[in-house]
């Protein structure tokens, strides 16, 4: 049938693949299966529609991300996913970069969380269909128009509404993609924390204070997007390279080691460079150890010559690394002291004000808090409007979320999914009202 949807899944071992079949034998479409690249790019050439294309990374001869290029143009419409194993960053960029992936399932996968990807690219795939057919059909009433000069408005207005419902229902696919994009930036940020479990949460209270910082100084949306970004990720590059005990030590580092921890933020821009969403940031990520005398690195960028971004992200991060050398109520007042000892030389002192106001409003929403006790409650027992006491990491170390948040129906539901797939040690710790 014209209108049967059908799924492809490629991965070249049996088992993989009958359990595929399994998990969408009770499903509204069609399963295909193949054991190769080649076999199912064979497929593709037959003539069939495939809503959804599902490929394992390694396999031999044609890995995941080889076929999903071909695959590319051989079906243009179909949602691209790739499984791969959880800690294949580089395979991962490169398949949404080449493959045109739009979202990939580390192994073992969660069976609900797949299907539930699988039916929500179907929805994807038909909507656009949809959308095509209505276009078509617009066109040809269009035509009949010129000759119905009775009830041209009723029908005009008619076909006007029914555009408007499916153009709010793609916007709500997009708003949705765009979520999917966000939290893959969280995962990413999560892994480059794995590096060096010792710094977990610096990412995200650097993203915090560079952020709040530049919605101080009223950048444009678009930089604030990219600020957080690149705040979230500016560490990526030190994956691959030495675990260090310490977030910044050059002092003791051997001149090896120096060079090795001075490449970091060059590879962190090269390995999102392949995203072309990702690059304004990756600029951003290979700057933010430039200093505002020269005397920084990569490039020994002078004063203006450095992005205001960038800068942002250098002073929040050396005042969150500050912040865990002090302790009491006055902690952020001593480190801010430390940082403003570097301006004119490592940092910009036009920058400070909004860097100091964004770092105590970013300390001060958390000390409001300290009117409340603490809490261990278990998953099940979660609140919206509770507010995290500690930070929340997966069996696996994985950081989840960090302290200070508060918890809504999203973030309550994504923490419950982690408790089925890597539990943690002990409930959640929460503050409450006394």
């Amino acid at each position: 049938m014209a209108d049967q949807v059908r799924i492809l899944c490629v991965d070249d071992e049996e088992n993989i693949l009958n359990s595929l079949r399994r998990l969408f034998m009770d499903e509204e479409f069609e399963t295909v299966i193949s054991g190769s690249g080649a076999k199912a790019l064979e497929i593709l050439g037959s003539g069939r529609d495939f809503a959804v294309i599902i490929s394992d990374q390694r396999m031999p001869g044609m890995t995941g991300t080889e076929f999903l290029a071909q695959a590319r143009e051989a079906a243009p419409e179909a949602t691209r996913i790739l499984l791969t194993g959880y800690a294949d960053i580089e395979a991962t960029v490169d398949a949404i970069n080449r493959g045109g992936a739009s979202r990939y399932i580390t192994k073992p996968w969660n069976d609900t969380e797949l299907l539930q990807t699988v039916k929500d690219a179907i929805s994807s795939y038909l909507l656009r269909r949809e959308n095509r057919r209505l276009a078509a059909l617009v066109q040809q009433q269009n035509e009949e128009l010129k000759e119905w000069n009775g009830n041209l408005k009723h029908r005009v207005l008619e076909q006007t509404a029914d555009i408007r419902k499916k153009n709010g229902e793609l916007q709500e696919l997009i708003d949705h993609h765009q979520k999917n994009f966000e939290d893959t930036i969280e995962a990413f940020s999560n892994l480059v924390e794995l590096h060096n479990p010792g710094v977990r949460s610096h990412s995200r209270n650097v993203a915090r204070i560079a952020v709040r910082a530049a919605e101080i100084l009223e950048l444009p949306d678009p930089e604030l997007k990219t600020v957080r970004v690149a705040a979230l990720l500016h560490d990526i590059g030190k994956i691959g390279g030495p675990s260090t005990p310490a977030l910044r030590d050059t002092v003791t580092q051997g001149t090896r080691d120096l060079t090795e921890y001075m490449q970091h933020p060059v590879r962190g821009q090269a390995a999102v460079d392949g995203v072309e969403g990702l690059r304004a940031a990756g600029v951003l990520i290979r700057h933010h150890h430039e200093h505002y005398d020269g005397s920084g690195f990569p490039d020994r960028l002078l004063r203006a010559e450095i992005p205001p971004g960038a800068q942002l992200i250098g002073m929040a991060d050396f005042l969150e690394i500050g912040l865990r050398g002090f302790q009491g109520d006055n902690a952020v007042e001593l480190a801010l002291a430390e940082l403003k000892k570097q301006l004119g030389s490592l940092f910009d002192p036009e920058l400070f004000p909004a860097v100091a106001r964004a770092a105590l409003e970013v300390c001060d929403a958390f000390r409001a808090k300290s009117g409340l006790e603490e809490r261990e409650v278990s998953s099940t027992g979660l609140a919206e409007g509770m507010v995290l006491s500690r930070d929340i990491c997966s069996g696996t170390g994985l950081l989840l979320l960090s302290k200070g948040i508060e918890l809504d129906a999203d973030n309550i539901q994504a923490l419950r999914r982690n408790y089925r797939l890597d539990p943690p040690k002990g409930g959640v710790f929460v503050l409450v009202r006394k």
